[in-house]
């Protein structure tokens, strides 16, 4: 976690009083935060903005995919996030996995998320929202915007509430399935497909 100095400590280490900082707050030229008890408490980056420390930090690009049998959609995915960061002037890690988005332990999913906690990475490029998670994206999103980093989505695809819905109820269907049968069985197959038919019937 970021550390917080007092405006006693900040003071001695930026050079002003504490009415200065109180001041500087008022007009929006420090930002504070408060404690429960509704003291002010300067952030670490702010104080290293005003001194004029810069923090180089890593921009990351997401893919991610089902199953093996996708790999041909992970490498168009990578392809277009290098393309999109290149366009853009930035050099970009990639970061990838093979597994459900509903999982939350993907090797590399908890990797990202240790290094944005670690405030290592200032963006993070996916090709879709639900390449990062399922369910949750908007709770991801501002989780990571807490840590100073943006998640930039290349394609938004316009999908109607029914078409998410089906979609959302298939990857559920899919992931306890895969729990139950493993995800190479027949079963498995035979349950994903019947409720892709049952769930796309009109």
């Amino acid at each position: 976690m970021e550390r917080h100095y007092t405006l006693k400590e900040a003071s001695k280490i930026l050079g002003v009083s504490v009415k200065t900082l109180q001041l500087w707050d008022k007009e929006g030229k420090i930002k504070c935060v408060r404690t429960l008890g509704g003291r002010r408490r300067i952030p670490e980056s702010e104080i290293k903005r005003i001194l004029g420390i810069r923090e180089e930090r890593k921009v990351v690009g997401y893919a991610r995919v089902s199953s093996h049998s996708q790999k041909d959609d992970l490498e168009r995915q990578i392809e277009l996030i290098r393309a999109y960061a290149k366009e853009k002037g930035w050099e970009v890690e990639i970061l990838k996995d093979i597994g459900s988005g509903l999982k939350e332990d993907r090797r590399n999913f908890k990797k990202l998320l240790r290094m944005v906690m670690n405030r290592e990475v200032s963006k993070v490029i996916i090709a879709y929202p639900d390449r990062l998670t399922r369910f949750g994206f908007k709770i991801l999103e501002e989780f990571f915007k807490s840590y100073g980093t943006e998640i930039v989505v290349i394609n938004k695809r316009a999908k109607t509430p029914q078409e998410e819905l089906i979609e959302d109820l298939i990857t559920i269907i899919s992931h306890f399935a895969g729990k139950l049968y493993g995800m190479r069985s027949h079963k498995y197959k035979k349950v994903v497909e019947s409720a892709r038919q049952l769930i796309s019937d009109p």
